[in-house]
C-alpha cells in the first residue's frame, strides 16, 4: 500500500512531508509555549500540525519499511549494506517516536495554556507550575524531534549517496 505512487517509490516523496511538518512543529510549539502574544494566532494552527505532523511520519515510516522490503526481495541489497539501512530504519523509528511525543506536548499546550484575551476564568486556566512544566517540555520535545528528522535524514542521504 505505502510502496509507489504512480510507479515511483513512495518513500522518497512522502518523506518531504514530514521533514516539513515536524520542524514546524517544534517551531511552533516552542513559539506557542514561550511567546504569549502569537498564542491566539497559532494556536488552530498548532493543533492541527500536532495531528499532521505525526501522520506525515508514520506514512513516511510505514513507505520505508515497504521500500526496504522491496529492494530486498529483489536482492537489491548488499548483506554489508544491510545494516546502514537498518540504522536510517532505527533513526526513522525514533523520529516518529519523537513526532509523537512532541505532538502530545503541543496539544496538551493549547489544551491548557489558553492565550491571553479569551474568556477563560481563573479558576480555568493551569497554574504557573503547569504552564512552565509544559514550557519545559515543550523546549526538550522539540530538540529531541528535530534532532531525530536532522539523524534520520542525514543517514538516508548518506545511503543513497554512498550506494550498495
Amino acid at each position: 500500500m505505502f510502496e509507489e505512487f504512480m510507479g515511483i517509490p513512495a518513500h522518497p516523496l512522502l518523506l518531504h512531508a514530514a521533514v516539513v511538518f515536524v520542524p514546524l512543529l517544534a517551531l511552533l510549539t516552542v513559539g506557542y509555549a514561550l511567546v504569549p502574544p502569537i498564542r491566539p494566532h497559532t494556536r488552530w494552527v498548532l493543533g492541527l500540525l500536532a495531528v499532521g505532523a505525526p501522520v506525515a511520519a508514520l506514512l513516511t515510516k510505514l513507505s520505508g519499511d515497504a521500500f526496504l522490503e522491496r529492494m530486498r526481495a529483489a536482492n537489491r541489497v548488499t548483506p554489508e549494506f544491510l545494516p546502514t539501512l537498518q540504522t536510517h530504519q532505527d533513526f526513522g523509528n525514533n523520529t516518529l517516536y519523537a513526532t509523537i511525543g512532541l505532538a502530545v506536548v503541543a496539544l496538551a499546550l493549547v489544551w491548557f495554556v489558553a492565550p491571553k484575551g479569551t474568556d477563560a476564568s481563573a479558576d480555568e486556566r493551569p497554574g504557573r507550575p503547569l504552564t512552565l512544566a509544559l514550557q519545559v517540555l515543550s523546549v526538550v520535545a522539540a530538540g529531541v524531534a528535530v534532532y531525530y528528522v536532522f539523524r534520520t535524514g542525514d543517514s538516508g542521504a548518506k545511503a543513497v549517496w554512498e550506494g550498495q
